[in-house]
């Protein structure tokens, strides 16, 4: 009756053993960026593409791949245009120190307003004459 009983608590203890020589989990990376296999970016970067609803006319704009050189080079020149126009406005609002001064200046197109907070923070708030979207972030000086 003991081998009966024997065989039993063997193969139990055979199982259990087994059961408690499992290894850690070691977590391996897929994406290349973060260590994984290089040979897998391909492959992410498919998936990625085939399930990418924003396309880049969600960046602003449409897609400069889908320009004429014309369209480019309009798009261009608007941004050098507006940047000049920032350049501008900087100048007038900032004081021989280099910091902003509060007061407000006007240009064609926007309004600009430099708040004093107080404690060193300026808020910075941007009128748009024709559509009246404003828009401000606030800086500490």
């Amino acid at each position: 009756m003991s081998h009966r009983l024997s065989l039993p608590v063997a193969c139990s203890l055979a199982l259990w053993g087994a059961a408690a020589c499992a290894s850690e989990l070691v977590y391996v990376p897929v994406n290349p960026n973060f260590g994984g296999a290089p040979s897998n970016g391909p492959g992410l970067l498919g998936a990625a593409s085939a399930t990418n609803k924003h396309g880049l006319s969600g960046l602003g704009g449409s897609s400069p791949l889908n320009q004429s050189p014309l369209q480019q080079f309009n798009q261009t020149l608007e941004r050098m245009m507006l940047s000049q126009l920032a350049s501008a406005a900087t100048s007038k609002l900032m004081g021989s120190d280099g910091k902003l001064l509060p007061g407000t200046f006007s240009t064609e197109n926007f309004v600009i307003t430099v708040t004093d907070l107080g404690g060193g923070v300026l808020r910075v708030t941007t009128t748009d004459k024709t559509t009246g979207a404003v828009t401000s972030f606030e800086v500490g000086q």
